[in-house]
């Protein structure tokens, strides 16, 4: 089974934006030396928590920074975007790696409605729903394949011949229909939805909510900082990633939201387990894992001890 890493770029509280794109890289880095398969780049937008709002702008750096590994974006929130600057953007981006560009497309917002209606350009008007056509039209640039009666289809000659690998990226049912009619490979985002093995089987990778620590009782105690940064999500407040102690005496106090994502925490046993179960269930061959920790030396432990967990063969070996 291939693993894989999703970043979200988090935001430790304390630290700054630079610093948590710094940890991408260094992160990066080393997914590339355990021989993780691909590392994604997620996009979100006006919070406090996250510091990935463009994965196009931080993929190139993350290539140049790492030898092997697949990068792409996990993904490119395709109602923002022209499908065809979409279509420039990573054809340059396939040009300059050759056989380690993956285009990652999901329909969500990745954010609130304020922040949504400030990134669109046109702003007289909400702008309609139509993520089936947008997608299709990116299709149509990236295969050549725009009828000839289309405005849009002589453009496609002048792009680089290069194409990333493409995905459609979900959590629900719809989404699977798209990716199922454009052929596309399908990841779907556990994390976000953990019923989705009811209709999202089988999916080519699932992404995972993923904390590993030398014992259960350290991975559950890391895991807290997540567990109350989306607590707090979900009544309304944005907070950046906070520390153990102080997201244990918040859950102490509090509790968690009934309801939440499902995580696979503990030891490199458990950790094993656990992601092999939610691999089997969706019948996928690849687990994305996503951690968010305080700490970045836990969160790059945390990676380590999975890809020991899998034997992960590293680069050069």
């Amino acid at each position: 089974m291939r693993l894989s890493v999703l970043d979200q770029s988090p935001i430790p509280e304390g630290q700054t934006n630079a610093d948590a794109l710094a940890n991408t890289l260094d992160l990066a880095q080393l997914a590339d030396d355990l021989g993780y398969h691909r590392y994604w780049l997620a996009e979100h937008h006006g919070g406090p928590m996250l510091a990935g709002n463009a994965p196009e702008v931080l993929i190139p750096s993350v290539a140049a920074a790492t030898k092997r590994i697949r990068v792409g974006s996990g993904g490119v929130m395709l109602p923002h975007y022209s499908p065809f600057k979409v279509a420039e953007a990573f054809t340059i981006l396939a040009a300059m790696y050759p056989g380690r560009i993956d285009l990652g497309l999901g329909r969500a917002s990745g954010t609130d409605p304020r922040t949504t209606f400030a990134l669109q350009r046109d702003r007289s008007r909400a702008l309609p729903d139509d993520f089936p056509n947008q997608l299709a039209e990116l299709l149509g640039h990236l295969d050549g394949t725009l009828p000839q009666e289309h405005p849009f289809a002589s453009l496609s000659e002048w792009l680089p011949e290069q194409r990333p690998e493409v995905w459609l990226l979900g959590s629900s049912p719809q989404s699977r229909i798209w990716a199922t009619e454009g052929e596309l490979r399908y990841a779907f985002a556990d994390f976000i939805n953990p019923d989705g093995a009811a209709f999202a089987k089988p999916a080519d990778a699932v992404a995972v909510w993923v904390v590993c620590a030398e014992t259960e009782e350290e991975a559950q105690r890391l895991a807290s900082s997540s567990r109350m940064t989306f607590s707090l999500l979900r009544r309304g407040r944005l907070i950046k990633v906070p520390p153990p102690d102080k997201a244990l005496r918040y859950i102490e106090q509090y509790g968690s939201t009934p309801g939440g994502r499902r995580g696979v925490i503990g030891d490199p046993d458990q950790v094993r387990a656990g992601v092999e179960e939610v691999a089997q269930a969706y019948g996928a061959n690849e687990v994305i894992a996503v951690t968010i920790t305080f700490d970045h030396a836990a969160r790059r432990r945390s990676y380590e001890l999975l890809a020991e967990a899998f034997a992960l063969v590293p680069a050069g070996a």
